[in-house]
């Protein structure tokens, strides 16, 4: 058999069976589940069939069809979802007989010999056939809900001595396939309870192998990241460059001997500003390499006399770079020396970010094309006639950039108010110097759906007075930048948190420290993005008396119930069995679930209400022990916090 799925449609297909759309199913009981009562040890046939009848595939058809209607495996459409034996691909595909069908024929290893098992596509009702000594079993299992609560129940009760001797199972195992050794170190990187001995040596990969994902971006020990930074690979110590670092373990890091390692460090970190030792900006501002040179030019904390000296760099691109900010740093000499490099994107970088004489016509139109014209136009101080000359000029982009620059006459940015362009007035109503009128002149409209980010000059406020009048500003832009500061006055607060526009009350749901509760709930049950989740962290979330939502129609009100520190364990377990896959994920956080629902639940249609269900600590040594030798599940296994330590190093010794 081959594991291709292609392979295992064609199969289906010379079965006489017909798929369904292209055959997926997405919402269904994982097919391992479906297979547990045919091939358990304890399992009592529903019906046997000797092996040795003449016409044995013509009645194997004939009792599977007879079954699986009467058992309600096939619905009133004819659909049903099947899964073949010894497929590589062990997952359901949805179905119908077609006008000549044999499944007994073909669905084995050879005709007569069937394996496979199918399923109602609600999910209750189970029929598979499998081949025992001198005979053919067909087991049904319905409804297979209440097969599966029972069988959790049953693998849910443990003790101690059980405990013990699972883990002495799997310490006894010697070898394990490529792929759950994969796995294992996925889960592994993930493990909350992982030593620093156990995460250090998942930094020693093949040369076939990746450093786990994991790693990346959860906490770890000091002596781990130490271990990492010395560690002798390239390829591992480059990860470290999605992490943040001391500034002696960056240190360490930059002192590779390679240059283009040194520059891609470099380039991955630099704009993260991290934190630099004094001897590694020494260092970095005299690297051999122009590259690293340059890219290091843009760090925010550059020591001034590196910037500077790099701005007199041998090499032009250096020089560029440099050029942005040591400006203002300069001496009269140095500058003159940049006015009149010889390369001419340096002497066009310098006027345009730090030149204070007025730019002219004359100037401006030696300028590059493009960017840095408008760039110019958005932030020089301009001389009258060039004004004039942006402000009629018929490229809508030096208008737009015209209306965003500080420097600009009260009558030039009166006439841009006027402009025909929707996106030129924008930029003349959100000028900080506006008053309230001139502000209610500027013909704008709001697209209520459409993505806001908050006024850079009202989100530099720091006067509390200032702050007051944008948050009772008529004109919602102001108040919803208002609404982005972190620490409001109790009556702007209150005034924001019952604004009518509804992302103000977001903003400050999202940004404020003194965001009210009421306003938390609010935002959490009707807003859909990202930021809810952070809400919930809040330490102004109301969490007492959440359990009365229960029972609400919304599931992101009903997942609610489960953050209530008093909610009844009976509701706990309802809402694991609710139907919106996220709170059945949720109920798995709640302390009050059974051992047996987290059972139940590595059985859940969802993929990540499994996983999180294989990584519960409150399972069973014999079921978590199962799990790990399923390469399907083994890495979410693996992270479970349960396993013993000796365990963990035991998978890394495969």
């Amino acid at each position: 058999m081959t594991d291709d799925h292609g392979d295992l449609h064609e199969l289906l297909h010379r079965a006489g069976l017909e798929k369904v759309g292209d055959g997926r199913v997405s919402e269904a009981l994982p097919s391992r589940a479906a297979w547990r009562p045919v091939i358990s040890a304890n399992t009592v046939p529903t019906l046997t069939v000797p092996d040795d009848r003449p016409d044995l595939v013509a009645e194997l058809n004939r009792q599977w069809h007879r079954l699986a209607v009467e058992r309600g495996v096939i619905g009133a459409d004819g659909e049903f979802l099947i899964s073949v034996g010894n497929q590589g691909c062990a997952c359901w595909t949805r179905v119908r007989l077609g006008e000549q069908w044999d499944l007994a024929g073909l669905l084995g290893p050879k005709p007569g010999q069937p394996e496979f098992v199918t399923m109602s596509p609600d999910g209750e009702s189970v029929l598979g056939v499998t081949c025992e000594e001198y005979e053919v079993w067909f087991v049904a299992v319905a409804p297979f809900g209440d097969w599966l609560e029972a069988w959790a129940r049953e693998w849910a009760a443990e003790s101690p001595e059980q405990r013990e001797a699972g883990w002495d199972i799997v310490l006894r195992r010697k070898t394990g396939s490529a792929r759950l050794r994969g796995a294992w170190r996925e889960g592994l990187a993930a493990n909350p309870a992982a030593s620093a001995s156990v995460l250090c040596r998942l930094l020693d990969i093949g040369p076939e192998e990746r450093l786990p994902y994991p790693l990346t971006y959860r906490e770890l020990p000091e002596d781990m990241i130490a271990a990492w930074v010395a560690h002798p690979d390239w390829r591992v110590r480059k990860e470290l460059a999605e992490r943040p670092l001391t500034p002696e373990q960056s240190a360490a890091l930059f002192r590779d001997p390679d240059p283009h390692h040194r520059w891609l460090l470099l380039t991955s970190v630099v704009y993260q500003h991290p934190a630099f030792t004094a001897a590694t900006f020494a260092q970095l501002a005299t690297d051999p390499s122009p590259r690293v040179r340059a890219e290091l030019a843009v760090h925010r904390d550059l020591p001034v006399r590196h910037l500077t000296a790099l701005a007199a760099d041998p090499d032009a691109v250096v020089r560029r770079a440099a050029a942005r900010r040591a400006w203002t740093h300069l001496t009269p000499p140095a500058r003159a020396a940049l006015l009149a490099d010889p390369d001419p994107m340096v002497r066009a970088e310098v006027p345009l970010h730090h030149c204070s004489t007025p730019l002219t016509v004359a100037g401006f139109a030696a300028l590059p094309r493009g960017g840095y014209q408008e760039h110019a136009a958005r932030t020089r101080v301009l001389a009258r006639e060039l004004a004039e000359e942006l402000v009629h000029s018929t490229e809508r982009a030096l208008r737009d950039a015209a209306a965003r620059n500080p420097h600009l006459d009260a009558d030039l940015v009166a006439l841009l108010a006027q402009d025909p362009e929707p996106g030129v007035r924008w930029w003349v109503y959100v000028r900080p110097e506006l008053t309230e009128a001139e502000r209610s002149g500027v013909a704008v409209e709001l697209d209520p759906g459409a993505h806001v980010s908050p006024l850079e000059w009202v989100l530099e406020l720091e006067d509390e007075e200032e702050l007051r009048r944008c948050a009772t500003s008529a004109h919602v832009m102001l108040r919803r930048s208002a609404a982005c500061a972190p620490n409001l006055p109790p009556d702007v607060v209150d005034l924001l948190a019952h604004d009518e526009d509804w992302v103000v009350r977001l903003f400050l749901a999202e940004r404020c420290a003194q965001a009210p509760a009421d306003l938390l709930l609010e935002m959490v049950r009707t807003w859909e993005g990202y930021s809810a989740a952070r809400m919930l962290e809040h330490p102004n979330f109301p969490r007492q008396g959440l359990r009365r939502f229960a029972d609400d129609s919304d599931p992101r009100t009903r997942r609610l119930a489960l953050l209530d520190p008093e909610v009844p364990p009976e509701v706990v377990e309802r809402l694991s069995r609710d139907a919106d896959a996220i709170i059945r994920r949720s109920a798995l956080s709640n302390e009050g679930l059974s051992v047996a629902s987290v059972i139940r639940l590595l059985d859940d249609p969802r993929d990540f209400v499994r996983e999180a269900a294989a990584a519960d600590p409150r399972l069973p040594t014999r079921v978590l022990t199962t799990l790990l030798n399923d390469p399907t599940t083994a890495a979410p296994a693996a992270a479970n916090p349960a396993l013993p330590e000796s365990v963990m190093h035991h998978l890394l010794n495969h």
